[in-house]
């Protein structure tokens, strides 16, 4: 049985002041260099292997938080994360990039 663990990171921050772009730019970069993948615009996603893992992932991005805005994640098992439907349009490159079985190669 499989442990592995998805965090699904939701976010809405304010773009209006140069300070508000550029702490946008600094989270998107440093989810980027933490090995989340973008899904959709503002939806990141990051393959965990297994709870602990995932609760420290998290504590790690809540210190990195910008100052305004929202920030929502959505911890969910990879059986979950395989039962998503795609309702419209395809797959993007960056989704099928780390799998559970080149996780476990490492």
């Amino acid at each position: 049985m499989s442990n592995y663990m998805r965090i699904l990171l939701f976010f809405d921050l304010p773009v209006k002041t140069k300070k508000q772009r550029r702490d946008y730019t600094r989270f998107r970069v440093y989810l980027l260099n933490e090995g989340f993948d973008m899904m959709q615009f503002s939806v990141y996603c990051r393959l965990c292997n297994g709870h602990e893992s995932m609760e420290r992932q998290l504590e790690k991005v809540k210190r990195h938080l910008p100052p305004r805005g929202q920030v929502r994640a959505l911890p969910v098992t990879e059986k979950q994360y395989e039962r998503m439907r795609l309702l419209l349009g395809e797959r993007m490159a960056n989704e099928e990039k780390v799998t559970i079985n080149q996780l476990s190669l490492f």
